[in-house]
């Protein structure tokens, strides 16, 4: 990608209104622009880590046996009453009317309008186990939203639930699935621990929740270093050591639930077992806040000079700064012939062609966390050599190709 024909606009000032440094950089580093209370425009440069994230999680869920579709993120008001949540959810609903008068609300969570089609569409123990996803747009009415993407009103997820004709079928799919998720968080490459939880509004019988690693995170985490006990301190009050667990904190950005029969015997959604009889089907419910990785992987991968992504979420792998691409013709034949060497071995690659001062464009490259960068200029080339970067290294060194390519794979 050419920086001239993208879209790059970053900023010296933090917002007055941020709180948390991943709300200050995502504005500084031009990834998210504000709309409304708790309603943010994604940005290109923020929309290429959300793409990376959702790339890493669909990979790792097909694995798992998955299936991906999508619901309306629209919903009648009688699913809900039939769940019985309609009230019981609260005003974190933000709910509608048409102009016929119908209730709606715009989708918090999606447990009823999937069992909906499940009860339409299954209705044999043959039919089951399955699992089905999306990653969608989720809508609540924060009282006060806050911390930039952490906690908005609109939020992308990735929601998946599964159904089955008996709870060790259902078991097993729950250790499957938070197998999945540890898959996905170190494929993204974050610090994170996954630990019991409280079931809260969406229910059933047992959860875990899977945070983030940091400082600034909401929630403290208790654990036994000697044993495998984890579990969020709301839930860990009565252990007999909770004085000798060990504590940190974490910002949650997954959970999974074991729902059993609580939605489908309030819906009616039944199936005909093996012995004939009509029984509930059984569910379980996984939720991954898409989004909300975003800003808890700046909140872990920080320095004084921007953002430190990991590699696999990075906006760009590698960016090429060349000193005097607008006016030397022997620095951009050089930039541009490795821009296309790069690209045709499979990296993704920035060349920053837009003449900026090289102050100008190293700042950027910090603030905006790409991994590595490669400076290119009378003298490298002189040398026939690369002037390289590691985004959390000190200095920088003036390698061959042989010698860079190892850099970018490692």
């Amino acid at each position: 990608m050419l920086a001239s024909r993208f879209y790059i606009a970053t900023r010296k000032e933090s917002p007055a209104e941020a709180e948390l440094l991943s709300h200050k950089l995502l504005v500084r580093a031009g990834m998210i622009r504000l709309l409304g209370s708790g309603l943010y425009t994604i940005m290109p440069l923020g929309l290429r880590v959300l793409k990376k994230i959702e790339t890493i999680i669909r990979d790792e869920l097909n694995k798992a046996g998955c299936i991906e579709l999508l619901m309306p993120a629209i919903q009648p008001s009688d699913l809900w009453k039939e769940s019985e949540r309609w009230e019981e959810f609260g005003p974190q609903m933000l709910k509608i009317k048409d102009r016929h008068d119908k209730e709606f609300c715009f989708g918090p969570t999606h447990e009823e309008v999937i069992t909906d089609i499940i009860r339409k569409e299954v209705n044999s123990y043959k039919q089951l186990p399955i699992n089905f996803y999306q990653i969608q747009m989720k809508f609540r009415d924060e009282i006060r939203p806050r911390f930039g993407i952490m906690r908005a009103r609109e939020f992308l997820m990735k929601d998946s639930y599964s159904f089955h004709s008996n709870f060790d079928c259902l078991k097993e799919t729950y250790q499957k699935m938070f197998q999945c998720y540890e898959n996905i968080f170190n494929r993204i490459g974050l610090k994170f621990r996954a630990v019991s939880a409280d079931n809260g509004a969406i229910g059933g019988d047992a959860s875990h929740e899977f945070h983030v690693l940091a400082e600034s995170g909401e929630d403290i985490l208790v654990y036994d270093e000697n044993s495998d006990f984890a579990a969020n301190i709301e839930l860990a009050k009565d252990h007999p050591n909770i004085d000798t667990l060990k504590k940190c904190r974490g910002i949650e950005v997954g959970h999974i639930f074991q729902l059993g029969t609580k939605y489908s015997q309030k819906m009616s959604a039944n199936f005909i077992a093996e012995d004939g009889s009509s029984q509930p089907v059984i569910m379980g419910c996984y939720g991954i806040g898409v989004s909300r990785i975003v800003a808890a992987a700046i909140e872990q991968c920080h320095d004084e000079n921007g953002i430190v992504f990991p590699k696999s979420i990075a906006p760009f792998e590698v960016i090429i700064t060349p000193i005097g691409y607008d006016k030397n013709e022997a620095v951009k034949a050089y930039a541009d012939r490795l821009y296309d060497d790069l690209i045709k071995q499979g990296f993704d690659v920035l060349l920053d062609d837009r003449g900026l001062r090289p102050g100008v464009m190293f700042s950027e490259a910090d603030l905006i966390g790409i991994p590595h960068r490669i400076t290119v200029g009378d003298k490298t080339i002189s040398e026939k050599k690369y002037e390289y970067k590691g985004r959390s290294e000190q200095a920088s060194s003036n390698i061959n190709l042989e010698e860079l390519l190892s850099k970018l794979t490692n």
